[in-house]
């Protein structure tokens, strides 16, 4: 029985890796999950009885050290974390993704245990200085979120080379049924015709929840994936932004995006650049997102851990569904 602590199972990576793990290794994994005090029951009441939930913010750095003291895990699964644009200390931000990640290492390191980490393609800033981003490509701290995920994975690689048994994976912005992030906005605003999408060419290089929650279920329970890489995992190709604008508006009206709603990249460069003076991070990054292209190198990913292969286009049909079901 595989002792496994996994964090981040009322976020939409998290669930879906935990929903993975009880279907189909339920009998070999012994699992506990550490859920943040005061966290609404219903993101997560599917799972009591099934794993063990620990009440505990990965902030609480010194309730974490005596869990953890106290704790026997072979295998530790990071995803919690707290993401960009929301409204956190810089203080709480650094505790939450920096010092709880110093605490895993820590453990995994006194224990001999292993230790699979989320990271996030955005190490190499929202917009990566190459295309395809690669695992040589440069880190990019473009804001504070970003910051504490590089500084993770620098622990992280510094341990690795003292013998820890670790593994970063590095998802793209993900879409599934049950999201509110990106893809789901996008969804909305093009059902009203209010997506400003850009008359140049634009790639975007999105990841199916099906991808990376098989990515983490794979490494966690086949011990003979190599240890000290870093996977970057999206969907098998980009897609151009205008393309997918123009399926999700054919999904739902059964035709193309109306061209008299497409714009200049430059206009929505300018609301990049007022929302960078003015700090806002979210709104830099949702402009950036929209008018620029941004795309990685999967095939590691795909080749190495033998992954399933998804298409954002016609993938991304089932956020469309689950939007039009929610509204009905």
């Amino acid at each position: 029985m595989q002792k496994v602590l996994l964090t981040g199972i009322t976020g939409f990576i998290g669930n879906a890796v935990l929903t993975k793990l009880l279907k189909n290794f339920s009998s070999s994994m012994e699992i506990t999950a550490l859920v943040r005090p005061g966290t609404d029951t219903a993101r997560f009441d599917k799972f009591v009885g099934k794993v063990t939930i620990v009440n505990l913010d990965l902030s609480d750095i010194a309730g974490l050290k005596s869990f953890l003291s106290k704790s026997d895990f072979d295998l530790i699964i990071h995803i919690g974390a707290l993401r960009g644009g929301r409204k956190f200390s810089k203080a709480q931000f650094y505790a939450s993704n920096v010092q709880s990640t110093e605490q895993f290492v820590d453990y995994t390191r006194l224990h001999q245990a292993r230790l699979i980490f989320c990271s996030s393609v955005g190490v190499f800033g929202a917009i990566p200085d190459e295309l395809p981003a690669n695992n040589e490509s440069p880190y990019n701290g473009d804001n504070y979120y970003h910051y504490t995920k590089i500084a993770c994975e620098k622990i992280i690689n510094r341990a690795i080379l003292g013998g820890l048994d670790a593994v970063i994976v590095r998802p793209s912005i993900t879409y599934g049924a049950g999201d509110i992030g990106f893809p789901l906005q996008l969804v909305k605003l093009v059902k009203y015709r209010i997506f400003p999408v850009v008359k140049q060419n634009l790639w975007i290089h999105l990841c199916n929840i099906d991808t990376i929650s098989e990515a983490f279920v794979k490494l966690a329970t086949d011990k003979s994936k190599v240890t000290g890489k870093s996977f970057i995992v999206a969907d098998m190709e980009p897609v151009q932004l205008q393309d997918l604008v123009n399926f999700i508006h054919r999904e739902i009206y059964n035709s193309n995006y109306p061209k008299w709603l497409k714009v200049d990249a430059e206009i929505l460069h300018l609301g990049e650049r007022i929302s960078r003076f003015l700090h806002l991070e979210l709104w830099t990054s949702r402009f950036e997102l929209i008018s620029h292209s941004w795309f990685y190198q999967v095939q590691d990913a795909y080749e190495q851990l033998g992954l399933p292969k998804h298409y954002t286009i016609p993938d991304f049909s089932i956020v469309i569904d689950a939007y039009l079901k929610r509204k009905k």
